[in-house]
C-alpha cells in the first residue's frame, strides 16, 4: 500500500480480538498490545489504532480489548523512539 502513497494504520485493539467466547462476548488480549504496536511500527506502519479506556472493565463495547488510558502516554513515549530509531 506504501508502494501506492497510501498510509498504512494497523488496528492494534482489533488485532487482539477474540471472538467467539463461551460468554458470548468477544475477548481481548491488552496485554499485547505493546508488542504489536512496537512490531507495526519496526514494520514501518504510519500510524496506529489504538483504543483505550480510563477503566476498560466498565466500558459499554471492547472492554476486554482496550488499553488502559494511563498506559497510553508511557507507549507512545516508547513507540516515538522507535519510529525515530527506525526512521
Amino acid at each position: 500500500m506504501q508502494e501506492f502513497d497510501v498510509p498504512v494504520v494497523m488496528d492494534v485493539t482489533h488485532s487482539l480480538q477474540q471472538p467467539n467466547q463461551t460468554t458470548g462476548i468477544t475477548g481481548g488480549n491488552p496485554k499485547m498490545i505493546g508488542t504489536i504496536a512496537k512490531a507495526a511500527i519496526a514494520a514501518g506502519a504510519d500510524g496506529l489504532f489504538i483504543e483505550t479506556h480510563p477503566d476498560p472493565s466498565k466500558a459499554l463495547s471492547d472492554g476486554a480489548k482496550l488499553l488502559k488510558l494511563d498506559l497510553l502516554e508511557g507507549l507512545l513515549q516508547q513507540l516515538v523512539k522507535l519510529r525515530a530509531g527506525v526512521s
